[in-house]
């Protein structure tokens, strides 16, 4: 089984969010491996050892876009445990919506391909869109599972099957697919694994693919703003919040934080 999982370069949420530049694009300055995406990392390692490993044919390839410095979620995956890694780089991907991120993704991933199965995040924590997943699984004619809060694979005859559980506000659902298809998984999935000094020391000799455009066969025009669906017309920060109501005790300050409760329409 071949595994490939989409990460993202996304900026820290330790930081304020910056949108900057003629066509207000995020300054991705601080930026680090999107915390969702090590979800679906998470769930691909442990299908992967469900089923004898690397020693049993299986392999992980961790995928992202992005400007150069993007390839640090591809080396952080490396050293969680995916055995390679690939990094679409151009200048024209810079403005790409969820529109034209999936049509560059979907060129990539074919391009890498074939995989039987493809795993992301339930969104990227700078868009929060989730609108990917779906525009890919299209792309590839593959049948598509969204928000899988578990999952496992079974085979017979050479033949797999994916079994996920989808949870709702009342009752959880399960659904099958066959492979390939492609996967997006929730935070409530799975734990995390971090990376350990062996995992760290072993990324430094697994490979990165850095490819262009041009590699996968993708115009300039099919992406970045002149690809995308949408754009940002205008851009403002965020105003500083108000100071809150002080209410000073007088005798009647539960009588006054009620009013202001109702006020509110809190109570």
């Amino acid at each position: 089984m071949r595994i490939a999982v989409l990460v993202k370069h996304v900026p820290d949420a330790q930081f304020d969010r910056e949108i900057a530049g003629e066509n207000l694009t995020t300054v991705r300055a601080e930026s680090i491996l999107s915390e969702l995406d090590e979800y679906a990392l998470e769930a691909a390692l442990q299908l992967v050892e469900a089923h004898g490993g690397a020693a049993a044919g299986h392999r992980i390839t961790a995928i992202t876009m992005g400007p150069p410095a993007a390839v640090a979620a591809v080396k952080k995956s490396l050293q969680i445990g995916a055995d390679d890694g690939a990094h679409l780089s151009d200048e024209a991907l810079s403005g790409s919506d969820a529109s034209a991120t999936s049509r560059a993704l979907a060129a990539l991933l074919e391009h890498l391909g074939p995989f039987d199965l493809v795993l992301t995040g339930m969104a990227s924590t700078d868009g929060e869109t989730s609108l990917v997943p779906a525009q890919l699984a299209e792309r590839l004619s593959l049948p598509q599972v969204t928000f899988a809060a578990a999952l496992e694979a079974t085979t017979e005859s050479g033949e797999w099957t994916l079994t996920a559980r989808r949870d709702n506000d009342t009752f959880a659902e399960t659904v099958q697919a066959p492979l390939p298809a492609l996967v997006s998984v929730t935070d409530q999935i799975n734990d995390p694994r971090y990376p350990n000094f062996k995992g760290i020391m072993a990324a430094k000799k697994k490979q990165i693919q850095t490819l262009s455009l041009a590699d996968i066969g993708v115009g300039a025009d099919e992406v970045g703003l002149a690809g995308s669906w949408t754009r940002v017309e205008a851009a403002a920060p965020r105003p500083p919040r108000s100071q809150g109501v002080v209410i000073t005790d007088e005798g009647d300050a539960g009588i006054r934080l009620v009013d202001f409760l109702a006020g509110q329409k809190l109570l």
